[in-house]
């Protein structure tokens, strides 16, 4: 067991002996409470204090004043109902039972609040002679085996039979009664060891668990290790454990995509830098075609120009969605400007636009990026449009938000491509389609209408070509 088992442990374990202790304690003190009002109570020595022994010391009593003391012998010795105790100045009791110095000094201090009990008297004989009286219990069972209905048995047992737990006497308590609170502790310490074992493993475990699948991936083993056993737990720690893996995953996924990141733009930048390659040695070997040459290098410089300006731009988008600076957009002037541009190179390359609808409408956001999204969407149908092609760009806005679609007449996308072009370096059909670029365009697009909690996606039209739909929020 590591350092956590045993933390966990000793700690659930002081909680539950301290919780162990107070309610002990409670306990304890209730009981020496209850106890000390039983020595106090009348009835703890075994003093009778219901009506019918104030009606036998007054029985007591007059038997005494009229007959004597032989007489209140003949009473007490006769008396099957009640045990009468009769002591006189020398402490002997009339019949010579045993009379203990509790009940004696109970009886005196009984006797001295004869308004509160009128059970204990002291009564004077013809011949001067003071008699302390009083009505002790006798042994009469009650249904069961108890005391009679609405009395209390004494600590020292009935009349003059045995005390409880005494021998012979078979219904009190056992005699290591001492043991008892000594046997309780014991088992709750051990239960409180078990308990607080059981949980100290059940925390535990799942963190020692994650703490291997934390040294695994630091080592880079992103694999997921938490998914099997899902549904077995259904705590927190195991919501730990899955979201480790969501982690992982999300890690996974973004390494993958910087390896293929990396490689595409390698290949990227290859090409170009082969053809500068060759353009410098043609120089070399024809000077006289010098000029071709040079033409070449200025083509491809702009070329990687351009890659490298939209790899930063793709590279700023990803690491933060925050737009640089806000400003509301008049989002038709900005899209009639766009449109004026790309009509000029569409007419170069024999296709033609066509701009209908209209939306006098603001949206907050960055214009340089909004410019740079929307311009790629229509210079991407642009280059996929045939000869004498016709791109149509639709224009509309509702309560919150408007919506843009620039639709195209080209080859089309693969229904199961749809959602990859807005990858990064993504060609669809990329060994029989020749137009010119590398693959970012509808990428940063993507990223730039997210950066503007927008939505972007593209669909094949009926009768062929594709069609990409933009919504974006109205400035509140």
């Amino acid at each position: 067991m590591g350092r956590l088992f045993w933390k966990f442990f000793l700690s659930i374990l002081l909680a539950q002996l301290a919780a162990t202790i107070g309610v002990g304690t409670v306990f304890w003190l209730r009981d020496q409470a209850r106890a000390q009002a039983a020595i106090d109570s009348p009835r703890a020595t075994g003093i009778d204090t219901a009506p019918s022994a104030e009606f036998m010391i007054d029985s007591a009593a007059a038997t005494l004043k009229f007959g004597g003391s032989a007489a209140l012998r003949e009473l007490v010795s006769g008396s099957t109902r009640h045990s009468i105790f009769v002591i006189d100045a020398n402490g002997r009791e009339m019949l010579g039972r045993t009379v203990t110095p509790a009940l004696r000094a109970q009886a005196e201090r009984m006797l001295a609040h004869p308004a509160r009990h009128n059970v204990v008297r002291t009564l004077t004989a013809p011949d001067g002679a003071r008699f302390l009286v009083f009505v002790r219990w006798l042994d009469q069972r009650g249904p069961g085996g108890g005391p009679p209905e609405g009395r209390l048995p004494p600590p020292g047992g009935f009349g003059d039979g045995p005390r409880p737990g005494a021998p012979g006497d078979q219904g009190g308590p056992p005699p290591n009664r001492h043991l008892l609170p000594y046997i309780t502790m014991t088992g709750a310490t051990l239960a409180s060891l078990l308990f607080a074992a059981l949980l100290a493993w059940y925390f535990s475990r799942p963190i020692r668990a994650l703490r291997g699948a934390f040294e695994a991936a630091a080592g880079g083993d992103l694999s997921p290790r938490f998914a099997a056993v899902t549904g077995v737990r259904g705590d927190e720690l195991n919501d730990l454990g899955r979201d480790f893996d969501r982690m992982s995953a999300q890690l996974r996924g973004l390494m993958d995509g910087q390896r293929r990141l990396l490689h595409d733009v390698s290949h990227e930048l290859r090409s170009p830098l082969a053809r500068l390659q060759a353009a410098i040695g043609l120089a070399h070997q024809q000077p006289d075609k010098i000029g071709a040459s040079l033409e070449r290098i200025e083509r491809e410089s702009v070329r990687m120009d351009k890659l490298v300006g939209e790899l930063l731009t793709l590279s700023r988008l990803e690491v933060s969605a925050a737009l640089p600076r806000y400003e509301d957009i008049p989002l038709m002037d900005l899209i009639d400007e766009i449109v004026a541009d790309a009509r000029f190179e569409a007419e170069q390359c024999g296709r033609r636009i066509v701009l209908s609808g209209q939306a006098i409408v603001t949206v907050r956001g960055a214009p340089d990026l909004l410019w740079s999204a929307i311009e790629n969407v229509i210079r991407n149908a642009i280059k996929h449009s045939g000869e004498g092609g016709l791109i149509e760009i639709g224009i509309s806005a509702d309560a919150d938000r408007l919506q843009l679609s620039v639709c195209d007449r080209g080859p089309g996308v693969a229904q199961a491509d749809l959602t990859s072009i807005f990858q990064p370096f993504f060609r669809s059909n990329a060994t029989s389609n020749n137009v010119d670029g590398h693959g970012l365009g509808l990428a940063i697009a993507q990223r730039v209408i997210d950066a503007h909690r927008g939505t972007i996606q593209a669909s094949n039209r009926e009768g062929g070509g594709l069609r990409v739909d933009i919504m974006l929020p109205l400035a509140g």
